[in-house]
């Protein structure tokens, strides 16, 4: 008998055709470094056997930069002869993709290595392995929440070439005012918003709250606190997938971009986490609007490895345009209560719900790299009792000078010098990680752009 015999299927695989009998093709997907999908299509016919035998894909889609090319210094591509590893499906993810004109799914997966070892260089295997730190040696259980930002942006870019705002649904006219929590402009991108709500649900994908943002076109939508923080991630790598397919049917593009535009905010990624004990208690409640002292110490390792994160949380040349003050975009690790003006927030509520929410990183950031690095800094923080200094009362930005590292080079030369993320990312990853910005970073250099044309050509 066939490991892929259709008569005898992997449960999952039944239960998904039981549901979805029409389905012809799914897309196996693996996120790489930048959070970018990549994979391969198969028609249905092969669907069990990615199941009992998994599927080859090459180590070196970890080394693929944002262009696409493998970064040859990350020693994933030539050097190892582009060797292929094992992928295996992220059980309970399997689903329909509806926004295809064929009915299709889709299916996420984790690579392995030849001895059936989770891929030294697959993010979502560096954040499992936090979780497991947790677990074995806390005995805590971290929740997470992901809060994303986006714009909705015309499908022409203007005169220049830069993206503009899209035509309203409703007024026919180009969006250009803010009405930041606006209600009208949800119900002006209600069919686009509705359609993502529906395709979430269908999808799995706990997406509960849709808010309009501080610009034009500018939203976020929030996902409901996950006690698997893996899934929490999975959620918010597809969740970008939703809604950059659902704006395409509604004739516009969806960018997670962290500053499309110079003159508007920029887009980010919130990561709220509050810990479970063994009974279920929140160990960061203990009455008090500042928490727990396990709160504290959390909040201490965040602020110890925070400019060494930085690299992470701005993944590229345009994140750290996102940079600015009066922007509630931190430039300094600080914290506070209920204050927006700080890299770390407690929010207001209820006690049982005490936690902190990370406000660093961009909407650029991959969802698994950022919730490692939050879950790693909150770790170190438990374990080496890590103190924050006293809260910011008030407007952070008149308090404290900018002290992160908030340029590209001066981000990445701070993780070179990291001594504490590589203990829970690992030294290997981070030199992968490290070689593949590098390469973007160098390419990126070597373009001149039509600025530069405008201002020097004539000039100088």
């Amino acid at each position: 008998m066939s490991a892929n015999d259709p008569k005898h299927p992997h449960p999952e695989v039944a239960a998904f055709l039981q549901a979805h009998p029409d389905i012809e093709a799914l897309d196996l997907i693996v996120p790489d470094v930048n959070g970018i999908l990549r994979g391969k299509r198969i028609e249905l016919s092969a669907l069990n056997k990615i199941y009992t035998d998994g599927v080859n894909l090459p180590g070196s889609v970890f080394a693929a930069d944002i262009t696409g090319d493998t970064a040859e210094e990350t020693g994933l591509g030539f050097e190892i002869g582009d060797a292929d590893q094992i992928c295996f499906p992220v059980v309970g993810s399997l689903c329909r993709a509806p926004w295809h004109r064929r009915p299709m799914g889709q299916l996420l997966l984790g690579m392995y290595d030849e001895q059936g070892q989770p891929y030294f260089a697959d993010p979502r295997h560096r954040l499992a392995a936090v979780l497991a730190r947790f677990r074995d040696e806390l005995g805590l259980t971290p929740v997470v929440a992901v809060e994303l930002e986006f714009y909705l942006i015309d499908r022409e870019r203007g005169a220049d070439g830069a993206p503009q705002p899209p035509i309203s649904p409703v007024s026919g006219e180009r969006e250009h005012k803010t009405q930041v929590y606006g209600i009208t402009e949800l119900d002006d991108y209600g069919a686009f918003l509705d359609e993502v709500d529906i395709t979430c649900r269908a999808q799995g994908i706990p997406a509960d709250t849709a808010v309009a943002e501080y610009a034009p076109g500018q939203y976020e939508i929030n996902l409901k606190h996950q006690s698997d923080p893996l899934a929490a991630c999975d959620h918010a790598i597809l969740l970008k997938r939703v809604v950059r397919s659902v704006a395409q049917r509604h004739g516009m593009y969806a960018t997670f971009m962290a500053k499309p535009y110079a003159d508007l905010p920029g887009s980010g990624t919130h990561i709220h986490v509050s810990l479970l004990d063994a009974d279920g208690h929140n160990v960061f409640s203990n009455g008090g609007t500042l928490g727990s002292p396990l709160l504290r110490h959390a909040l201490g390792g965040l602020i110890e490895t925070m400019p060494e994160s930085m690299a992470l949380c701005a993944p590229n040349a345009n994140s750290y345009r996102r940079f600015r003050e009066e922007t509630f975009v931190p430039l300094t690790p600080a914290w506070a209560y209920n204050n927006r003006t700080t890299a770390l927030r407690i929010p207001a509520g209820p006690d049982h719900a005490r936690r902190l929410e990370h406000r660093v990183a961009g909407a650029d950031a991959n969802p698994y790299l950022l919730t490692t690095l939050v879950l790693a800094g909150i770790h170190h923080g438990l374990t080496q009792q890590c103190e924050p200094g006293e809260p910011i009362t008030g407007n952070a930005y008149a308090q404290l000078e900018p002290s992160l590292p908030i340029t590209w080079l001066d981000a990445l030369r701070a993780l070179e010098q990291a001594r504490i993320l590589p203990t829970y990312l690992g030294a290997d990853f981070i030199k992968v990680y490290l070689a593949n910005k590098h390469t973007e970073r160098a390419k990126f250099r070597h373009h001149i752009s039509s600025l530069e044309h405008a201002w020097y050509l004539h000039t100088v």
